[in-house]
C-alpha cells in the first residue's frame, strides 16, 4: 500500500497516537524532522504551531498539509512518526515498507539560519540542558532582549519546547543571531567530553533487546509513579523540574544544571569514578527525576548516548533473598530477552560505556554502604547488596555509568570516594509550585485560587517548596480552600488534611463529620499505624499480606487509599503493598505512637534518645521495648538489618510533636484520654528542652578576643523544626532561654523556607542579639520572608549562596529599616540585579548605625552602583562595603568614589573584578586623599594600567593611615610591577 494511503486510511489512529497523552511532544518532534528534511516549508509549520489551538486541531491540521504533498513525504511522514512514537504506541499502526529513512539532511553551502533548520532534531535535544548560556549568549551579542528570553524560559513549557522556542526566536532575529548561537553550541560540543567514543553497529539481536527494553520502560514511566501513579497522570503533562545544583561549587557552571547534566561532565569531581549521586530529603522529587530520565531514553529525547539503561528500586531490591549474578540481576529485575541472552550480556560486558544503571532509594536498603566485599566478575552469584556495593564502586561491570538516589544523611564519606560527582536535588522553586499546581489542576480557575491561597499563606507557600507537599496540597484543594488564611502552618497540618481527605471520601453520607472523623475511622488509623511503626523499626518500606495480616489491616483499610499495591515484585505468590509515600508512613507510626494503648511510656523518650544512635544492637531492642508485645522474629530480622532509619525516625518525631499540639488536641477527644495525650505532651517537652540543651553544653569557650560563636549540626536543625511543629510560644521560649552566644553559624544545613520558618518561630525568643549565618543553604525568597519574624533579634545575616533575588531583598530591606539591632549584611553569590539597590540605598540614608554591606557575585552595573552612591552620600557610619565580581565599570567606580570621597567611616573597599579602568582608578584616587578612614581598597583582576596606578600612587602620598592597596592581575607588565612595588610598599601585586 502506498504511504499516502497509509497515512489517509490511518488517520484517526494517527491522530490518537500523537495525541493520546495529551502532551505535544510527538507532533513537535515529527514537526522538527519534517523541517529538517524540507518536507514542510516554514509557513506550514507556523499554520501547525498555532499557540493556544488545542492538540488535536493541530495535529489535523499537519496531516491536511502532509497527505497532499505527495508519496515521498507521506514516506517521510511514517518514517518520522516510527523513530518518535514510543513501540506501545506504534501498536495498530502499519508504519513498517516505508522506503524512506530518517537521517540528517547534507548542508552544503548552508546559510546559518538554515543549518539551524537542517540539524534542528539535532539541535533541540542539544539546547535543552544549556538554554540560559545560548541565551545570556545572545543578550550579551546584543540580539536578545530580556522579554525575548522570558518568552522562551516561560516555566509552563518542557525544556524540548524552550528548545524549539529558541530557535524560532533566533530565526526571527536574522543570520547574525543564527551565527551567535552556532557558535555557542560548536563550543559547548567542544567542551563535552561525548561518552560514545566509538563508532560501532550493534548486533540485530541487541537492537532487539533495546526494542523491548525500550517498550518496558516507556510503559513504567508514562504515567506518573509517585505518591501511587494518582489519577493515572501522564509524566510528561504533571513533570515539573526541581532545583538540582552541584554539591561541590563549580566556577564554569553556567546557568542551572540540567537533567542531561547529571551524566555529563560538568562538577566532575573524580575522573575515575562512574556513580552519580542525587542527593536530597525526602519528598524532594528523587524518584520522579529518575523517572523522568527513564522517560526520556525510551522516548529516545534525551541521553542518546547510551543504547541500554537499567532502572532498580532499592525498595524493592530489599526483598530479593536469592543470591544473583549481575546478568541475573540485570534480566530478571528489568527485562528479560527472548533469545540469544548469553550474545547479549557479552555485548553489555563489552561496551560499558554504552550501559546505563539507575538505583533508585540507596537510603532505603537495609545494609549500609560496605567495600569489604570485592567482586569483578558480573557471573559471580552473591546477595543484591553486594553486587550494588560493587557497582557502585566500581569493582563490577567498570565504566558503565550508574546514577544512585539518596536521602544526604544515608551518605557517608565511605561511599563519596566513589563518587564521580554529587547532585542536590533542592525541590521546587517558587516559578516551579506555580507551574505544578496550574499543571495538575485543568481548570485554570481552581489553580489560580489554589495559588491565591498559598500566596496569602507564605508558611504554607514554603512547606510547598517539598514536592511531596505541593502535590498533597494540590490534591486537597478543596480542604484547603474551605479553611481559613493561615491555619496551615506545619508539616502536620498539611498531612492532617490528606488524611482527612482520604478518610471523609470514604465514609457514608451520613457518618459523622468534623471534630468526630478520626473516631469514626480509628481502627483503620491504628491498623495502618501499627504496620508503618513496626515497619520502620525492619527498614520495611513493602509489606506482605501475611505482615498486613499480623497488623490487622482488612481490605477496607487498603481501599482508603494509603497502601498501595506494589508492582513489579518479582513473587507472583501474593500481593505486596507500600504507602503512598514513605512520609505517610511516618505520619502513621506517629499517629500510632500518641493514639495507641499498645505502647509504653518509654516510646516517645527513646524516639528523641535515638537520634545519632547507629548500632544495629539498639534497632530491635528500641522497637521491643516500644511495644507491649514482643515479638522475636521481627526482633531477628530487625537485628540483621542496618539501625534503625534515623532521617525516618526524625520526621516520625516531628509529626508525633505537631499531633501533640495543642491546636490539634480536639481530635483525641474521643480517641485517648486526655491525661494520656497531656503526659505525651509532657515527654515530648522535656526531650525537646534536653535535646537543646545538649547542644547549648558542646558550645567551646570563645577564643580570647573573638565573640561566642555556635556552629550548629542538622540535629539542631531538627529540634527547631520539632518545636515548630508544637507551635507553642512556651517551649520555644524555655528552648533557646540559656543559649548566650554571640553568633549562630547554620552553613551547609540544607535550609530552605521551611527550615527558615522554624528558625524565626524560636529565635525570635533569643534574650540578646545574635549574628546568623546561613551561608550555601537553599533559603530563596520565600525563605527570607520566613526569617523577617527575628530579624529583630539579628545584628547581622549572612545569606551568601542562597538564591535570592531582588523580590526577597525587597521585603527583607522593608523590615531590617526598622530593626535598630541590625548592622550587617551578606548577599554575595546570589541573583541580585540594579533593582535591588534602590532598597539598599534606602537602607543607608535611613540606618546611621549600619556597619558592612557585602553584595559580591552578583550582577550590579554601573546603574546600581549609581542608585547605591545616593545612599553613600548620606550616610555617615558604613565601614566594610564589598562589591566585588559585578559589572559596576568604571561610570559605576566614579559615582561611588564621588559619595565616598569625604568618608570617616569606611575602612574596607572592594572592587575586584569589575572592568574598573585608568578613569575609574582616577576617581578611587580621591577617596585615598581625602578620606581618613579608609585602610583596604581591593582593585585586583580589574583593567587598570600604570597611567591609573599613578592616580593611586600620587594619592598615597597624602594618606600615612592607608594600609594597602590590592592591584593584582591588572594590565600591568612584570617589569612595571617591579618598578611600582619599589615606590609604596602598600601596593600589593
Amino acid at each position: 500500500m502506498f504511504a499516502q494511503e497509509l497515512v489517509l486510511k490511518q488517520r484517526t489512529e494517527i491522530l490518537d497516537a500523537l495525541c493520546s497523552s495529551g502532551s505535544a511532544e510527538h507532533l513537535e518532534r515529527v514537526l522538527d524532522i519534517l523541517l529538517a528534511q524540507g518536507e514542510l516549508v516554514w509557513e506550514d509549520y507556523l499554520n501547525v504551531q498555532v499557540a493556544g489551538r488545542a492538540l488535536y486541531t493541530n495535529a489535523r491540521q499537519l496531516l491536511n498539509l502532509v497527505h497532499p504533498k505527495g508519496v515521498s513525504t507521506c514516506e517521510l511522514f511514517l518514517s518520522a512518526l516510527k523513530q518518535v512514537l514510543p513501540e506501545v504506541q506504534q501498536s495498530g499502526l502499519t508504519l513498517s515498507g516505508c522506503s524512506l529513512t530518517v537521517g540528517q539532511k547534507e548542508e552544503a553551502q548552508n546559510t546559518p539560519s538554515q543549518t539551524l533548520l537542517a540539524r534542528r532534531p539535532n539541535f533541540v535535544n542539544k539546547l535543552q540542558g544549556c538554554i540560559d548560556g545560548a541565551l545570556e549568549a545572545l543578550v550579551a551579542s546584543g540580539h536578545f532582549s530580556s522579554g525575548d528570553c522570558k518568552e522562551v524560559q516561560l516555566p509552563v513549557h518542557t525544556p524540548s519546547q524552550q528548545a524549539r522556542r529558541l530557535l524560532d526566536h533566533v530565526r526571527s532575529k536574522g543570520e547574525s543571531a543564527a551565527t551567535v548561537l552556532l557558535r555557542f553550541i560548536q563550543q559547548t560540543q567542544e567542551c563535552e567530553s561525548p561518552l560514545n567514543q566509538e563508532t560501532l553497529t550493534p548486533p540485530k539481536e541487541a537492537l532487539k533487546y533495546q526494542k523491548k527494553l525500550i517498550s518496558s520502560v516507556s510503559a513504567h514511566s508514562f504515567f506518573l509513579s509517585t505518591y501511587g501513579g494518582t489519577s493515572h497522570m501522564s509524566l510528561d503533562d504533571i513533570y515539573t523540574e526541581g532545583e538540582l545544583e552541584l554539591a561541590q561549587h563549580c566556577p564554569n557552571m553556567q546557568g542551572p544544571l540540567g537533567l542531561e547534566d547529571i551524566v555529563g561532565t560538568t562538577g566532575t569531581v573524580n575522573e575515575d569514578a562512574d556513580t552519580v549521586l542525587i542527593s536530597g530529603e525526602a519528598g524532594s522529587g528523587k524518584s520522579t527525576l529518575l523517572q523522568r530520565l527513564h522517560l526520556l531514553w525510551a522516548q529516545r529525547a534525551a541521553f542518546h548516548d547510551f543504547l541500554f539503561l537499567f532502572p532498580f528500586s532499592c525498595r524493592k531490591l530489599n526483598a530479593e533473598q536469592r543470591e544473583l549474578s549481575v546478568q541475573e540481576l540485570l534480566f530478571q529485575h528489568c527485562c528479560w530477552p527472548d533469545r540469544q541472552q548469553e550474545e547479549i550480556f557479552q555485548f553489555i560486558v563489552d561496551h560499558p560505556h554504552l550501559i546505563l544503571f539507575t538505583f533508585d532509594g540507596l537510603d532505603e536498603l537495609k545494609q549500609s554502604f560496605s567495600d569489604e566485599h570485592r567482586l569483578c566478575c558480573p557471573t559471580q552469584q552473591a546477595p543484591v547488596h553486594i553486587l550494588l556495593f560493587n557497582l557502585i564502586q566500581g569493582s563490577l561491570m567498570k565504566g558503565v555509568w550508574k546514577v544512585v538516589t539518596s536521602r544526604p544523611e544515608a551518605v557517608g564519606p565511605l561511599l563519596k570516594k566513589h563518587l564521580r560527582k554529587e547532585v542536590l536535588l533542592k525541590g521546587f522553586s517558587p516559578s516551579a509550585v506555580d507551574c505544578f499546581v496550574r499543571k495538575h489542576h485543568s481548570d485554570p480557575t481552581v489553580a489560580a485560587k489554589v495559588l491565591q491561597s498559598l500566596q496569602a499563606n507564605t508558611a504554607l507557600l514554603g512547606l510547598c517548596h517539598n514536592p511531596v507537599l505541593c502535590w498533597i496540597v494540590s490534591r486537597c484543594h478543596t480542604e484547603l480552600l474551605g479553611c481559613g488564611e493561615g491555619s496551615l502552618l506545619t508539616m502536620t497540618d498539611v498531612y492532617l488534611m490528606i488524611l482527612q481527605n482520604f478518610l471523609q471520601h470514604q465514609s457514608a453520607p451520613k457518618s459523622t463529620v468534623g471534630l468526630g472523623w478520626i473516631q469514626e475511622h480509628l481502627k483503620t488509623v491504628l491498623h495502618l499505624g501499627q504496620l508503618a511503626f513496626e515497619g520502620l523499626g525492619a527498614t520495611c518500606y513493602i509489606f506482605s499480606s501475611t505482615d498486613l495480616e499480623t497488623c490487622g489491616v482488612t481490605e477496607k483499610d487498603i481501599c482508603m487509599g494509603f497502601l498501595i499495591q506494589t508492582k513489579d515484585m518479582l513473587s507472583t505468590q501474593s500481593k505486596h503493598y507500600e504507602f503512598l509515600h514513605v512520609t505517610i508512613q511516618c505520619f502513621f507510626a506517629a499517629l500510632y505512637i500518641i493514639l495507641s494503648s499498645d505502647t509504653q511510656r518509654s516510646t516517645i523518650p527513646k524516639l528523641f534518645e535515638m537520634q545519632g544512635v547507629s548500632e544495629t544492637c539498639l534497632c530491635c531492642s528500641f522497637f521491643r521495648a516500644c511495644l507491649t508485645h514482643d515479638d522475636p522474629q521481627g526482633c531477628v530480622e530487625a537485628e540483621e538489618a542496618r539501625a534503625v532509619e534515623i532521617p525516618n525516625l526524625q520526621i516520625t518525631a516531628m509529626f508525633v510533636c505537631g499531633l501533640l499540639s495543642q491546636r490539634h488536641h480536639h481530635l483525641w477527644h474521643h480517641c485517648c484520654p486526655s491525661a494520656t495525650i497531656q503526659k505525651r505532651v509532657n515527654q515530648v517537652s522535656r526531650c525537646l528542652s534536653k535535646g537543646m540543651q545538649k547542644h547549648f553544653q558542646s558550645i567551646p569557650q570563645p577564643v580570647e578576643g573573638e565573640k561566642k560563636s555556635m556552629h550548629a549540626m542538622p540535629g539542631f536543625i531538627w529540634l527547631i523544626k520539632c518545636i515548630y511543629e508544637m507551635q507553642e510560644g512556651k517551649i520555644a521560649k524555655d528552648a533557646v532561654s540559656k543559649l548566650e552566644v554571640d553568633h549562630l553559624k547554620l552553613t551547609y544545613c540544607n535550609i530552605g523556607p521551611v527550615e527558615c520558618t522554624a528558625l524565626a518561630f524560636v529565635l525570635q525568643h533569643l534574650r540578646s542579639p545574635v549574628g546568623l549565618e546561613l551561608d550555601n543553604n537553599s533559603v530563596g525568597d520565600v525563605g527570607v520572608e520566613q526569617l523577617l519574624p527575628c530579624m529583630h533579634i539579628c545584628n547581622s545575616l549572612y545569606l551568601r549562596n542562597n538564591n535570592i533575588t531582588d523580590e526577597g531583598i525587597s521585603r527583607l530591606i522593608t523590615k531590617a529599616i526598622q530593626c535598630d539591632n541590625f548592622r550587617k549584611i551578606a548577599l554575595f553569590n546570589n541573583k541580585l540585579t540594579d533593582a535591588c539597590t534602590q532598597h539598599f540605598s534606602l537602607l543607608l540614608k535611613t540606618k546611621q548605625n549600619f556597619l558592612a554591606l557585602r553584595l559580591g557575585n552578583n550582577n550590579i552595573t554601573a546603574e546600581g552602583a549609581r542608585q547605591l552612591a545616593e545612599g553613600l552620600k548620606v550616610n555617615r557610619s558604613l565601614q566594610h562595603l564589598g562589591l566585588w565580581g559585578n559589572r559596576i565599570g568604571d561610570a559605576g567606580a566614579v559615582a561611588l568614589a564621588s559619595a565616598l570621597e569625604h568618608s570617616k567611616s569606611l575602612l574596607w573597599f572592594s572592587l575586584v573584578g569589575n572592568g574598573v579602568g585608568n578613569a575609574g582608578a582616577c576617581a578611587l584616587a580621591n577617596i585615598i586623599k581625602n578620606s581618613t578612614s579608609l585602610e583596604e581598597l581591593w582593585l585586583t583582576e580589574n583593567c587598570i594600567t600604570k597611567t591609573g596606578v599613578e592616580y593611586l600612587i600620587q594619592a598615597l602620598e597624602y594618606n600615612t593611615h592607608m594600609k594597602s592597596i590590592w592591584l593584582r592581575n591588572n594590565e600591568l607588565s612584570l617589569e612595571e610591577v617591579e618598578e611600582i612595588k619599589k615606590r609604596d610598599p602598600r601596593l600589593i601585586f
